[in-house]
């Protein structure tokens, strides 16, 4: 009998999922899910290096595109780290132990399962009940880079809504979360044209629908409050990658002035990783978000220039020069961030590349 990757996955009493040849995730099961928080349709079909960010004791990176355990895999060899680190989808770290089960040539050849090995992830329970996350807020609003939202943990397909004008009501109440925006205000937004009739009718119908799609998603309890002629985004039913950027910038800001270099890198990491584009960058000529937008991206060229520092800081100075590059494509005129790349490849003994 030949036992298939993905019925050890779903049967296994821990977190685990299966991969295949290119290190594609083929498999994923529920307690993948409760450990790691990222649900079976986000990762399947997703390189195993995306979705997992586990770093090793001393702080190296395990998962990358050619990893360890990849080649491992492809000797029939299995693959075990003990007391790693796993970055839960929520940011919180979670202690775990690897292990695998590396498939043999005769299931890899037995048919459509393509599974090379089954990883199993146990997390240490002392440690998971200190560093595991609070529950976010029941949505959760993406707004650096491509517009998406987030409810009970699912996605939710705006691109398909019927109708786009919820989304830019949603968009100017996020932008301005936990304050009333009158509702004359937002009909001269979104349709300076009506008049005051019509235009108190329209958002009556585009509120229906907004509150109408987050009901359907699983969000129990209102999320868009109404008090008088006023409407407020709630501030506790809605966790916002913005303002969780800003805040991992302020709390690695911090770390680095007192001297805590591998904190401060933790955060501004993480702050890095949230950043995925502008902030609501396909509103590009939207007037009411520019100066936001520009104020973020002022941030987040800070949060390059602190995170190369804190790198040079740890020692890394190879992460550190990348890092300035990367903030110099964006910013190709900030002459500190040259100053530091020049310093750094001399460090590195590459003289010839900082001259240049």
């Amino acid at each position: 009998m030949i036992i298939d990757a993905r019925y050890l996955v779903d049967y296994a009493s821990d977190a685990a999922f299966a991969i295949d040849d290119d290190l594609t995730i083929v498999a994923w099961n529920y307690g993948a899910r409760r450990l790691l928080g990222y649900v079976r349709r986000e990762v399947l079909g997703r390189h195993c290096s995306e979705i997992l960010q586990i770093v090793s004791p001393n702080g190296e990176p395990l998962c990358i595109p050619d990893c360890e355990g990849a080649r491992c895999f492809r000797l029939f060899r299995a693959f075990t780290a003990l007391s790693c680190r796993a970055r839960h989808k929520d940011g919180g770290w979670v202690t775990m132990t690897i292990s695998s089960v590396v498939m043999s040539k005769r299931v890899r050849q037995s048919g459509d399962d393509a599974a090379v090995a089954v990883v199993f992830l146990r997390a240490e329970e002392e440690e998971l009940a200190l560093s595991s996350p609070s529950p976010l807020p029941s949505l959760q609003i993406y707004a650096l880079g491509r517009f998406g939202l987030m409810a009970m943990g699912n996605d939710l397909a705006v691109g398909h809504w019927e109708r786009k004008q919820p989304l830019t009501l949603l968009k100017f109440l996020m932008h301005h979360l936990g304050r009333p925006v009158h509702r004359e205000r937002l009909i001269e937004l979104m349709w300076p044209d009506c008049d005051e009739a019509q235009g108190r009718e329209r958002l009556k119908v585009t509120l229906y629908y907004l509150r109408h799609q987050l009901r359907d998603a699983g969000i129990k309890g209102e999320v868009i409050e109404t008090v008088g002629s006023t409407y407020i985004l709630k501030r506790g039913m809605a966790w916002i990658d913005s303002h969780a950027f800003e805040d991992l910038y302020k709390e690695g800001e911090g770390h680095a002035r007192a001297g805590r270099a591998d904190k401060a890198v933790q955060c501004l990491e993480e702050a890095q990783r949230l950043y995925r584009g502008d902030y609501l960058e396909e509103d590009l000529y939207t007037d009411w978000c520019a100066e936001e937008r520009e104020r973020l991206c002022e941030i987040y060229i800070d949060v390059l220039g602190l995170l190369a520092d804190a790198y040079a800081t740890s020692g890394s100075h190879a992460s550190a020069a990348q890092i300035c590059r990367s903030a110099l494509v964006r910013e190709p005129c900030r002459e500190h961030l040259h100053r530091s790349l020049m310093d750094y490849l001399f460090l590195l003994g590459r003289r010839d590349q900082a001259i240049e």
